[in-house]
């Protein structure tokens, strides 16, 4: 999902010697990347009223101001540290909604059509489905992210991360600060635990 880490390494050097062209490219590439991130974040009741790129243009906003700053002492990787600021944002947008008494844990359930980056199908290809088959496809995404709803923060992220943002192993373990063997088996009790609340449903997600 992230882009290339070597072309990503190349262009912080040229951010550093002072190349705009540099800082543009670098920021342009990890777009679509950051879209996906915040877009199957996004609960039913903020979607209605918040666009994900909105919160993608803002973090990439803040990332070109701090650039400078992080190129000074790149602790973490790139692209971890713009998730952090899209996340940051993200949380700023929650923050407001609760600011303004809106109810946003009442509309936690989201419709397939509003959360596709989600739906374990969604890379599949649709040409030639039968109306039989795209039914099945669109209950089972209903009840996939109903199921992911249920799922405790820990184990909603780590399938957020391996499915929605489709990150390897090793990358979840690298954002998550852990061993790739722990992250690893996070990952598989997640998905058990998210097979049994998917109850009956046939086994889609590969």
């Amino acid at each position: 999902m992230w882009p290339n880490h070597d072309e990503t390494i190349e262009l912080l050097g040229g951010a550093k010697q002072g190349d705009p062209k540099a800082v543009e490219v670098l920021m342009q590439r990890h777009r679509d990347s950051l879209h996906k991130m915040v877009e199957c974040r996004l609960n039913q009741g903020v979607v209605r009223r918040v666009d994900a790129s909105d919160i993608v243009q803002d973090a990439l906003l803040t990332a070109s101001r701090r650039l400078a700053d992080y190129l000074e002492n790149p602790s973490i990787p790139f692209h971890a540290w713009l998730r952090q600021l899209a996340r940051d944002r993200l949380a700023d947008v929650y923050r407001r909604e609760l600011a303004d008494k809106r109810d946003v844990a009442r509309e936690q359930h989201t419709a397939p059509n509003e959360r596709s980056s989600l739906d374990p199908l969604a890379q599949a290809r649709d040409v030639q489905l039968t109306p039989a088959a795209t039914l099945l496809r669109k209950e089972f995404a209903e009840r996939f992210h109903h199921a992911v709803e249920q799922l405790d923060d820990g184990a909603k992220e780590v399938i957020l991360m391996r499915h929605a943002e489709q990150l390897s192993n090793s990358q979840v373990s690298e954002l998550l600060g852990l061993s790739e063997a722990a992250a690893g088996m996070r990952y598989l009790r997640a998905l058990r635990h998210l097979r049994l609340l998917l109850g009956d449903t046939p086994s889609m997600l590969g």
